[in-house]
């Protein structure tokens, strides 16, 4: 099953990366490169799933996460933060701006996929 996944993320080997490895499980990717676009476009293409780096300029992941949040639309769409933040406390932080889960960088290509897989949306029987 394929899945329709928004990636903001400003890093080009990053971006690089989580992009080949969903496309080769067939999901369509869309990407953003900053806060603005990822917004607008989680607003327009309605994503299964969110990918959202959390050091971005302009505008942080967390503000991203909390203006995602406060649209009625889109309160439902998991939101993964994909960030090499990695101190004590910036998972919870993470958490409390909305995200439903935290992936830390480098990601292990490995595993990534079973990470995210588990907020697909479930097929229906």
């Amino acid at each position: 099953m394929c899945f329709k996944i928004l990636v903001i993320e400003d890093n080009e080997q990053n971006m690089y990366l989580m992009h080949f490895l969903l496309k080769s499980k067939g999901h369509n990717v869309i990407e953003a490169r900053d806060g603005e676009e990822g917004i607008q476009l989680a607003k327009e293409a309605d994503p299964d799933i969110i990918l959202l780096d959390i050091q971005l300029p302009g505008m942080d992941g967390y503000e991203i996460a909390q203006r995602i949040r406060s649209s009625p639309d889109l309160t439902s769409i998991p939101i993964i933060a994909v960030t090499s933040y990695a101190m004590a406390g910036d998972r919870e932080k993470a958490m409390a701006a909305g995200v439903n889960d935290y992936i830390e960088k480098p990601i292990n290509p490995v595993t990534f996929l079973d990470q995210i897989g588990q907020y697909f949306p479930k097929e229906e029987t």
